[in-house]
């Protein structure tokens, strides 16, 4: 399968800016994979289409504010610091990219904050952009980590193109979101309400919640024609025996199990084991999913639309098939469906 088979044109317009006004009332497309029928609906139909003891599988992971800006010291040059994730508690290690990164070497110190009230030093070059930096900071963990979020900002994706406002930190982030760690929301997960998700609970739908920390390379360009030589970044997750349970019940009820975005479906698939059952897992996941692939474990599954060229386009062509989904984006463009993490959402059944 070749990079090339996932371009697409997409107007710039298609791409949303701002989430719907509620949650549930984005548009849906319904994609039916056995006669590639497609209809549209708005997000809150999905009641239509499952019922007593189907499983959702979320992902519970939460965002944190992980965009921060600072000054480097005597240039005062505006650098952008995007927290990855917490090296060490103690030494107050954080791995970062920082951009432009050009600017930046080992010993430099970046001041953040209208008083200066945080500093840290470049202590390592990981990669190209990767930098490790050493915050300094008099007091306890959890006075820093406070500090350190108040001084950043919730961290909407580039093609989002304009400054944050209050409502993403609101917005940016799924109703259920327990686990801090992602830089990335699960965007299909974005879409349900509490209300929707108490009129599932009413028709004895079943919840599952699994954990995987989404990360930058969800967005990072590929650059192989070749899919089978991409390698993605590695992100965090865990299953845990209470989803394993509701999974695998439903499975042996032949209930529908949906996965809600794709960390969700990558997570299952990593878990899976060969006689297709669920199974418990802690650790990283690296899984690249791209066309063909058999599934383990999901019936359906719930995802926005996706820019093109990315991994997540890849994965829902996967599970609806190439050609189907192919077809589904030429018509959500010509239906100016709305793209990307605030967009429409898709239900593959």
């Amino acid at each position: 399968m070749k990079l090339s088979k996932f371009k697409f044109n997409l107007p710039d317009e298609l791409i949303a800016q701002h989430p719907s006004k509620n949650r549930d009332e984005a548009r849906m497309m319904v994609v039916h994979r056995k006669t590639g029928e497609i209809k549209h609906e708005i997000f809150k139909d999905i009641l239509n289409y499952f019922g007593e003891k189907d499983v959702f599988i979320f992902n519970n992971t939460k965002v944190f504010p992980a965009r921060l800006y600072g000054n480097k010291e005597k240039t005062g040059a505006r650098i952008e610091v995007f927290l990855l994730r917490e090296l060490n508690k103690e030494l107050r290690l954080w791995d970062v990219l920082v951009d432009p990164a050009r600017k930046i070497r080992i010993g430099n110190k970046l001041y953040f904050g209208e008083d200066d009230s945080m500093v840290a030093e470049v202590i390592d070059n990981t990669t190209s952009r990767g930098r490790t930096l050493r915050f300094l900071f008099d007091g306890n963990h959890d006075v820093f980590k406070k500090t350190l979020y108040m001084l950043g900002e919730t961290p909407l994706p580039k093609y989002i193109d304009r400054p944050v406002e209050p409502e993403d930190e609101d917005r940016y982030q799924n109703i259920f979101a327990s686990e801090e760690g992602a830089v990335v929301a699960p965007a299909a997960g974005l879409h349900f309400s509490r209300e929707l998700m108490k009129r599932l609970e009413i028709k004895d739908c079943r919840f599952a919640f699994l954990t995987v920390h989404s990360g930058l390379g969800n967005f990072r360009e590929i650059d192989v024609e070749d899919l089978t030589k991409h390698k993605m970044d590695s992100e965090q997750m865990k299953v845990d025996a209470e989803i394993v349970r509701i999974v695998n019940k439903g499975k042996d009820e032949n209930r529908q199990i949906c996965a809600v975005g794709t960390s969700v479906m990558r997570a299952v698939e990593t878990a899976v084991s060969t006689d297709e059952r669920l199974k418990e897992f802690e650790g990283w996941t690296n899984k690249f999913i791209f066309p063909p692939y058999d599934f383990g474990v999901a019936t359906s599954m719930v995802t926005n639309f996706h820019l093109p060229l990315s991994t997540l386009l890849m994965m829902t062509a996967s599970f609806g098939g190439y050609d189907l989904i192919m077809e589904a984006y030429k018509t959500a463009v010509n239906e100016k469906y709305n793209f990307g993490a605030y967009g429409d959402a898709m239900l593959i059944i």
